[in-house]
């Protein structure tokens, strides 16, 4: 598995866009309609988690996005359930 394909499991990156700023009153509530008063610009960021895969049998801490997470795209490792003997014995 390459450094780019641990990075992003999905391909998702930061897309531009533009935040509206909007003034007056809509017509249904009687006013002359809203007005476009400026656009500035903005970034959406994809929802990004580190997160620990098994991948290749070894575990690896990898960036995902929580989609590929919720698609089952990667596998988490199982659950420890070993003890110390110190604490097992009292």
């Amino acid at each position: 598995m390459s450094y780019a394909t641990r990075l992003l499991f999905h391909g998702k990156k930061t897309k531009a866009g533009r935040q509206y700023a909007h003034r007056g009153k809509a017509k249904y509530l009687g006013g002359v309609g809203t007005k476009v008063t400026g656009k500035t610009k903005r970034k959406f960021k994809p929802n990004i988690q580190k997160v620990r895969a098994l991948i290749d049998g070894r575990i690896v801490r990898v960036k995902v996005s929580t989609k590929a997470i919720r698609m089952g795209l990667i596998v988490k490792p199982a659950k420890r359930t070993w003890k110390p003997e110190a604490q097992a014995a009292s």
